[in-house]
């Protein structure tokens, strides 16, 4: 034997050792590791039938079994060659005994053949061709792909914080200084350009590609606040508009009467309110109506022209005035009723 099997060779000497001991290999304590793998190959191959059974020595015999080679190769390869078959002339009754023969002959043949022919390489091929998906599987990948959208896009919404934004612009919104707020710009949006008038500053020229034409620019005249033309007017309409109701507000304060009561219910905590905003819709109809409506100057006090400007700028004249401090004052009494 030229060498020892391959699978002995890949063992440690001590394995070798151990596995002399345990075959019961005699007279093995002098051996070189080279000299003990070419007994044990030699003894565990005569004693097959004994060990081959042994599941500590199944790689040996799986090793020694490649090597040696396939049997039902070796059957292929002893199987004797198919007789040629002389091309002479024969009658037709020599030709129907030789068919026979012959088919007999190329049986064997390709049943060894077939025997021989192994399928992993076949089997491995198909593996690899990719198969058409059935319609469940298209649904399900449908279904995996919305959801993982719907997840993506619930996500990023709640960390834009849109969800947080509009709930805090609702309950800032939702209140009776926001309605207070919104009719006292409705107000001035229409009576800025009567006390500070807007003046030419410059054009933007027409675009070609857009389609648009030459649009004249107008900013307000700054310059007017050096004037009494505007300080008249303006200081009116805050005084009727803001300063004198929300001094009678604070002073005339029901709601904050009300929360420093000392009969309180145990636990509420209200808030506080500096001016009261029923009393300041009130006080701003009841000065806008005398003012606007009516003229009074106060023995002088008031400028007639800037009475003539403000009633003529004001959308609906000391009416809307009127309207938006009954729109603000109902609102005030609603809320009111509501916290109560």
């Amino acid at each position: 034997m030229s060498g020892a099997n391959s699978w002995l060779q890949r063992q440690r000497k001590t394995d070798l050792v151990e596995l002399a001991e345990h075959t019961g290999l005699k007279d093995f304590d002098s051996y070189k590791k080279v000299e003990l793998e070419l007994a044990l190959d030699e003894y565990l191959a005569e004693n097959a039938t004994t060990f081959q059974s042994d599941p500590r020595l199944a790689n040996y015999y799986a090793s020694r079994a490649r090597t040696i080679g396939s049997p039902i190769k070796k059957d292929v390869d002893s199987l004797p060659e198919k007789p040629k078959v002389s091309r002479r002339r024969v009658t037709k009754a020599a030709g129907e005994l030789t068919a026979p023969a012959e088919s007999s002959e190329e049986e064997p043949s390709s049943t060894s053949t077939a025997i021989a022919r192994t399928p992993a390489r076949t089997l491995s091929l198909a593996s690899r061709i990719p198969l058409p998906a059935t319609p469940a599987d298209v649904a399900e990948a449908v279904d995996r792909s919305t959801v993982a959208l719907r997840t993506h896009v619930a996500s990023v919404y709640k960390d834009s914080g849109i969800t947080e934004a509009t709930h805090a612009t609702r309950e800032t919104l939702s209140s009776v200084n926001a309605v207070l707020f919104a009719v006292t710009a409705f107000e001035l949006y229409f009576l800025r350009p009567e006390i500070l008038a807007d003046r030419y500053a410059f054009t933007i020229p027409a675009i070609s590609f857009l389609g648009t034409s030459d649009y004249p620019v107008f900013i307000p005249d700054m310059f007017l606040l050096l004037t009494a033309s505007f300080w008249s007017p303006a200081l009116l309409w805050t005084f009727t508009s803001s300063v004198f109701p929300s001094i009678v507000g604070y002073f005339v304060n029901i709601a904050g009467a009300a929360n420093h009561s000392p009969i309180k219910r145990r636990g509420a905590h209200p808030s506080e309110t500096v001016v009261d905003p029923l009393t300041f819709s009130v006080v701003k109809a009841l000065i806008s109506f005398v003012v606007y409506g009516q003229g009074v100057t106060f023995g002088g006090w008031i400028s007639e022209v800037s009475i003539a400007r403000i009633n003529s700028s004001v959308y609906g004249g000391y009416k809307g005035i009127l309207a938006g401090a009954a729109i603000s004052g109902i609102y005030s009494f609603y809320d009111a009723v509501v916290k109560k």
